[in-house]
């Protein structure tokens, strides 16, 4: 996954040379989206932050101190309100449709990780392959994937 990050921050990107607001843009993309993730059923334990926090550094390769700084600002932006499209959009025309599935079994974990499913978790990975143009398909296989790395 750690090729994700090098490929938005432009050192595989053959489209165009990004620049480092792009990185802070991708990083940015994807806490909000596993951080919604986390808050889908209404609230984000400390279990959901820790499980985002180590997927952000061991899967993408972000900072620890990136991530305190995106967490505060994320945070504050989920209470006030969060525009999936801007990011989701942002991904889909910067990530591969692998990238993005991996995206979607990060978020699947999170929403996993109680054992527990419940219907606005459920609708919010929905909405969330519907936004990052993922079939359904798609969404059910990274689901599962999810599933059996949690067990």
């Amino acid at each position: 996954m750690l090729n994700l990050i090098k490929k938005i921050i432009g050192r595989d990107n053959s489209k165009s040379q990004t620049t480092d607001q792009d990185a802070i843009d991708a990083h940015l993309a994807l806490t909000v989206l596993l951080l919604e993730a986390a808050y889908a059923d209404g609230q984000c334990s400390e279990e959901e932050k820790e499980h985002l926090v180590a997927t952000l550094v061991t899967n993408f390769g972000i900072s620890r101190q990136e991530i305190d700084t995106l967490l505060t600002d994320t945070d504050k932006e989920h209470r006030d309100y969060v525009d999936l499209f801007r990011y989701t959009h942002f991904i889909n025309e910067n990530f591969s449709e692998n990238q993005k599935i991996d995206i979607m079994e990060s978020v699947w974990r999170i929403i996993l990780l109680d054992n527990h499913l419940e219907a606005h978790e459920d609708h919010f990975a929905h909405k969330l392959a519907n936004l990052m143009r993922l079939n359904h398909s798609q969404l059910i296989d990274a689901k599962l994937r999810a599933r059996k790395q949690l067990s």
